[in-house]
């Protein structure tokens, strides 16, 4: 939908209620290198920190401060300002979320081989989709999708063996 003097008070609203929705993306990364050695484990949580951080300020600008403004009456160019603030930011958290995704997808890649693949794939091409796409209908959306997908494809193919012959307590996810 898009900002208007109509749509203001349930854009302010919706961005409001998924404030805390949205820094949870940052957990996908780190469960899938959560068995990994503390370096890793702590890059890859800075990385999410500043995406949780950084895209925060997108909701928080463009989604609560340009809707309030719209509620309040403002001119255009103040909305502006607020989207072009957000935007600005937000820039800074999905490059460190892509850089999260690809440490991870590696990651998996390495002790899963072949079976990490498909989430993989999918986790890398939607962090790429989502250095622009936010979560508007139709890409955004299923940037999201692709995502809630690839990082449960990962959550599996680690759970699971990759040689029959390695201990199970080694296998599994700590």
């Amino acid at each position: 939908m898009d900002l208007t003097a109509d749509s203001a008070a349930r854009w302010r609203d919706l961005h409001t209620v998924l404030l805390p929705i949205f820094p949870l993306l940052a957990l996908g990364p780190w469960v899938i290198v959560r068995a990994e050695h503390w370096s890793v484990r702590w890059l890859v949580g800075l990385l999410g920190f500043t995406y949780a951080i950084f895209y925060t300020a997108l909701d928080v600008l463009a989604g609560i401060g340009a809707g309030a403004l719209k509620i309040a009456g403002a001119e255009e160019k103040w909305t502006s300002v607020m989207f072009a603030q957000g935007n600005d930011l937000s820039g800074y958290g999905v490059w460190a979320y892509l850089a999260a995704v690809v440490l991870a997808a590696a990651f998996a890649l390495r002790r899963a081989g072949i079976w990490a693949i498909p989430g993989a794939t999918m986790v890398l091409v939607a962090a790429v989709s989502f250095l622009d796409s936010h979560i508007y209908w139709p890409v955004g959306g299923l940037t999201m999708i692709a995502f809630a997908f690839g990082w449960t494809a990962l959550a599996v193919a680690l759970a699971n063996p990759m040689d029959a012959s390695e201990p199970a307590r080694e296998r599994a996810i700590v």
